[in-house]
Parts: structure tokens; C-alpha cells; sequence
């Protein structure tokens, strides 16, 4: 999937991508990171996946 994302705080390692199809936000934790950090407005490619308290991104990476 691609998403843009919408908000991360790197001192608290979560924030939100918005999906640039459903229009819907997305949980994504630190964690799920591809060797980068995420600043508001990068464009990402993720899979969603099912997490303790609902969807949530996985294996985010910035794309040009």
C-alpha cells in the first residue's frame, strides 16, 4: 500500500500514515521502520497488518 504520512513523533516512536487511496489513517510504531526515519508529508509503501488494538503498518519504507 501507499500511504503519505500525516504525523510521527520520533521521541515517542509512533505516528499515522494516511493511505493516499482510503483516505483512512493508519497506527504505525517505531518498530516497523525500514532503516529510516519518517518525517510529515514523506510518501511510504507499507502492508497493514493486524496488531494487539487493530491495523496497523508494517514494513514501512520511504519512496521517492
Amino acid at each position: 500500500m501507499i500511504g503519505t504520512v500525516k504525523f510521527f513523533n520520533e521521541s515517542k516512536g509512533y505516528g499515522f500514515i494516511t493511505n493516499d487511496e482510503t483516505r483512512s489513517d493508519i497506527f504505525v510504531h517505531a518498530t516497523a521502520l525500514k532503516g529510516t526515519a519518517l518525517n510529515e508529508g514523506d510518501k511510504v509503501e507499507y502492508i497493514e497488518e493486524e496488531g494487539k488494538k487493530g491495523r496497523v503498518a508494517a514494513q514501512v519504507k520511504v519512496i521517492a
